[in-house]
């Protein structure tokens, strides 16, 4: 089993989080309207592959040079991570690059900003998390200006190859340097709150539980 689908299967951003959060990074959570756009998953793990878009209303000759570039460079186990600006003038993403994206192996996409050809996207079960939808192309209303750059996305810093990982709770930023310590941390966690749980299930007092297990 590889460290990302182990994360998948055992973790979740809820105990990645505390772990950040024990450590001392507690930005590290992206803004909440970043939601999952269909329910087929439940917890998804990549490292991130950043693309930054920007609002333009400019209709260039070719405007879909940059985009296909940052694609083609996926890479397997990426995750696409798309900062916009918070736009709400265009879709960046749709069920063509998300196509592309699963034939290069990517284990999803987080977009702030709209996506289109949802049920498409649906039936590919692509996971893709962004702030909502709508049918707009984004030429004549955004442009690509850089990829696999340091971004700041839903509120939070994200370099290429930070591992990502989202759920129906949000999306978690785990910086390179910190991976391995926090899955640590959150897997002693999980441990933790099992305990906790199968003690409470039989009707111990939470505070009891707590000063036993010290999780919550």
């Amino acid at each position: 089993m590889t460290l990302l689908d182990r994360i998948s299967q055992t973790l979740y951003t809820a105990v990645l989080s505390d772990s950040l959060d024990s450590l001392g990074y507690r930005r590290q959570v992206m803004r909440e309207n970043i939601r999952p756009v269909h329910s087929k998953y439940t917890v998804v793990a990549g490292y991130a592959h950043t693309i930054e878009f920007i609002d333009s209303n400019e209709i260039l000759q070719n405007p879909f040079d940059a985009e296909i570039e940052a694609v083609d460079a996926i890479k397997h186990d990426d995750m696409v991570v798309i900062a916009t600006g918070n736009s709400i003038q265009n879709a960046p993403w749709g069920e063509l690059l998300s196509t592309a994206a699963v034939a290069r192996g990517a284990r999803g996409a987080i977009i702030e900003g709209f996506v289109r050809d949802v049920k498409m996207i649906e039936a590919l079960n692509f996971p893709v998390f962004a702030t909502g939808m709508k049918p707009l192309d984004s030429n004549g209303r955004g442009r690509l200006t850089a990829y696999n750059k340091p971004i700041v996305c839903g509120e939070v810093e994200v370099n290429p190859g930070d591992l990502i990982v989202a759920d129906f709770d949000g999306v978690v930023v785990i910086p390179t340097h910190l991976i391995d310590k926090i899955i640590e941390l959150a897997s002693a966690k999980v441990t933790g709150e099992n305990n906790s749980r199968a003690e409470l299930e039989k009707g111990a007092y939470l505070r009891d539980v707590y000063k036993k297990f010290g999780v919550l």
